[in-house]
This record gives structure tokens, C-alpha cells and sequence, in this order.
């Protein structure tokens, strides 16, 4: 054996024995490479191709929802939510989320205001954001944290009793359903991230849920630089657009999720059983009708446990995530500024205290073991 293969297969071994978080879902190769084909044939591969078009129309139906744009990623797709709507001022937001929906905020030129989250769904709490509207308020930015829905309704009042614009940032919420109905259709605005971290994915991409028919020619252009025709730029628009080899993924990956699902919720299910009986262990509560299991999110007692289990498990290959730490309002480039107005209690006890397990659909049931072994032998020492 020479060294390259000994290096391989060395490579090969490691890896395998690694535990991620999650675990991008790819599809059979040779679906793709069929698609792939007909890309070449045709020599189409990106401004708004058939299979861009194709894959709105499959989402529409399968999430049940009306008037969906793609977008290349999910963090354009809040900022053109935002600049579509024409928001200025003060946005309301969480700070327990993915830094992309505090820097879709900054990059639009507004102001992100924290408000604290409720203690059992980790979701904006509705009573803390009546507490911080102002005169500069324009809009709400709502996150469905690990997919589980807001209080949808009670901010809606809010919003409409202030005249406030909603937006949901549902990145995690692909296929959630909140009293039956897609938790997609909330709000003025709804966005999603395709992401290959998320349940379903185009790599990278996105879209974006509108409620105003009337804003579904504004955003189209708004990306594709506000291009109406070959001599007309009628807006300043940008480069939001997806391609058709993204496009060509997500339509293969779309016929596997139903099943995605499934077995996700039997891996989430397997964790709360044998890890409910721990002391102090607590799990979010879900508000959903129809839920994804997109992530595995355990609250410990304190700290001090979350980050002795986080260690343990990561000394035996396993990657957890301390899934969102920090909170967005300690980034760095919000250090210089004054927040201790937000109060924002619970949002940091709980960033303290919460570890996402892994959690996707091939997680074989050996390794779910483990992880549960190693959790309840470092919380007893």
C-alpha cells in the first residue's frame, strides 16, 4: 500500500467516526447528473431558467402556500423583504437567532431592537416587543427559532395596532404548519433559507412568501438588479437570483423530504424519551400543528453543565452546538454601544444554557446511544 492510499483511507476513517450537528442531504447522483443533462443541452443555467421556475411551482404545492419567489440565498431574501416593504427606522427583533437576521437589518441602514423571548418556545416574546416600540419603529422581524412558530397571532395584533410591518423569518420553519396552515403565510413577509444545513436544500438559496400580490413585480425585480427589460433598469435592484444547478438539487432533494422528516422526528423522539428523566434537562416547547425536527435543542440547568456535556461530547467526536451563543447583541461590533436597556434576561439565561444535539435523518441508532451515554455519564460526575 503506498502512502497516498494509507493517507486515504486514514482520512476515510476519521471522518466516518466524526458526529456532526447536522449532515447535508444529497441526492442520488444519478437523478441529478439526469438533470444535469438536460442543463447542458440546452446550455441554460441561470436568469430565471425552466428549472427555476419548475421548483417555485413544486414549493408552492408542497408547502402549500401562494406567491413564492426563489432567491440565491436566505439572507438576501431578508434584505429584499426589508427594502421591498420600504422599512426605515427600528426594526424589533430577537437576539436569539443566526447572525443574519441582525446584519440584514444593519445592511439595509436600520437599527435592530432586541427584544427578550419567551422562556419555553425561546420565540420573540410578544409583551417585551409591545414594551419597546417607539415613534421610530417601522417593522417587526420575527424568527421561528429551530422552526417552531411564534406567537403568530398576538403579534399580528401588535403590528396591526401599531402599523408596524411583519416580517417572519422562517430560515428553519420549511414545512411547519402552525394550526394547519403553513407558518409560511404570517406575517406581510415570510423568508427561507435552502441552505444545505436546512431540512431541505439547494446548497445555497432561499425564497421569499408574499402576502401583497402587488409586491410580487417589485421583488422580481428587486432581484435581478431592477432589470424590467434589455434597456429598461427601473430600480436598484440586486443579484438575488438563483441558478439552475441549484435548482436542479432541489427539485431531487424535494422528493425526499416527507421521508427526511419522518426519521428526524423518530431521532427527536428517541432523544426526549431517554434523556427525560435526566435532572434539570428541559426541551422547548412546540407550538406547531406539523413540525420538522430540524434541530435537537436540550436546555440544561446551568452553564456549567452545557459546557462540561459540550466539551465531553466533542473529545469523543461528537459536534454539538451552543446553537445561538452568543446572543446577536454581544457581536463584537455591538460592544461600543449601550444595551442594557433591552433587559434581555431570558434570552441571556437561556443562550447559557442551550446545546443543540446532532439530529439528521442517517444518525443510526448506535450513535444516538453514545451521545445519550455521554450526556448522562458527564452530568453525574
Amino acid at each position: 500500500m503506498d502512502t497516498s492510499e494509507s493517507v486515504s483511507k486514514l482520512m476515510a476513517k476519521s471522518i466516518s467516526k466524526e458526529i456532526n450537528v447536522t449532515k447535508v442531504d444529497l441526492p442520488p447522483l444519478d437523478e441529478y447528473i439526469m438533470y444535469l443533462k438536460e442543463i447542458w443541452s440546452n446550455g441554460w443555467i441561470t436568469n430565471n431558467g425552466k428549472f427555476v421556475q419548475l421548483l417555485e411551482k413544486e414549493l408552492e404545492k408542497y408547502l402549500n402556500v401562494k406567491n413564492l419567489l426563489i432567491v440565491s440565498n436566505g439572507t438576501l431574501a431578508l434584505q429584499i423583504a426589508l427594502k421591498s416593504l420600504e422599512i426605515n427606522g427600528e426594526v424589533i427583533t430577537t437576539p436569539l437567532t443566526f447572525a443574519a437576521t441582525t446584519n440584514a437589518i444593519i445592511w439595509e441602514n436600520l437599527t435592530p431592537v432586541f427584544a427578550d423571548i419567551d422562556s419555553k418556545t425561546y420565540n420573540i416574546d410578544p409583551r417585551d416587543i409591545e414594551k419597546k416600540i417607539n415613534n421610530n419603529t417601522s417593522a417587526i422581524l420575527a424568527v421561528h427559532v429551530y422552526g417552531n412558530p411564534c406567537y403568530v397571532d398576538e403579534i399580528k395584533e401588535i403590528a396591526d395596532d401599531n402599523n408596524l410591518k411583519l416580517i417572519y423569518d422562517a430560515a428553519h420553519a420549511f414545512g411547519v404548519e402552525y394550526k394547519d396552515k403553513s407558518v409560511l403565510d404570517y406575517g406581510d413577509i415570510s423568508t427561507i433559507s435552502f441552505h444545505a444545513t436546512k431540512i431541505f436544500n439547494t446548497v445555497e438559496g432561499g425564497a421569499i412568501i408574499v402576502k401583497d400580490k402587488n409586491l410580487i413585480k417589485k421583488i422580481k425585480l428587486l432581484r435581478n438588479h431592477g432589470i424590467k427589460s434589455e434597456e429598461q433598469v427601473v430600480l436598484p435592484g440586486t443579484n438575488a437570483k438563483m441558478n439552475e444547478l441549484q435548482a436542479a438539487i432541489g427539485l431531487c432533494n424535494l422528493k425526499d423530504v416527507n421521508n427526511n422528516i419522518m426519521l428526524r422526528k423518530n431521532i427527536y423522539s428517541y432523544y426526549k424519551e431517554k434523556l427525560g428523566d435526566l435532572k434539570g434537562l428541559k426541551f422547548q416547547k412546540i407550538s406547531a400543528s406539523s413540525y420538522n425536527y430540524s434541530y435537537m435543542p436540550v436546555c440544561f440547568q446551568n452553564s456549567i453543565d452545557r459546557d462540561k456535556v459540550y466539551s465531553e461530547l466533542y473529545k469523543n467526536g461528537i459536534n454539538s452546538r451552543k446553537y445561538f451563543y452568543p446572543l446577536t447583541v454581544d457581536f463584537d461590533y455591538f460592544k461600543n454601544k449601550d444595551h442594557a436597556e433591552y433587559n434581555l434576561k431570558t434570552a441571556s439565561d437561556v443562550v447559557n444554557k442551550i446545546l443543540c444535539l446532532p439530529i439528521y435523518p442517517n444518525l443510526n441508532i448506535t450513535e444516538i446511544n453514545r451521545i445519550i451515554a455521554i450526556i448522562e455519564r458527564t452530568l453525574k460526575t
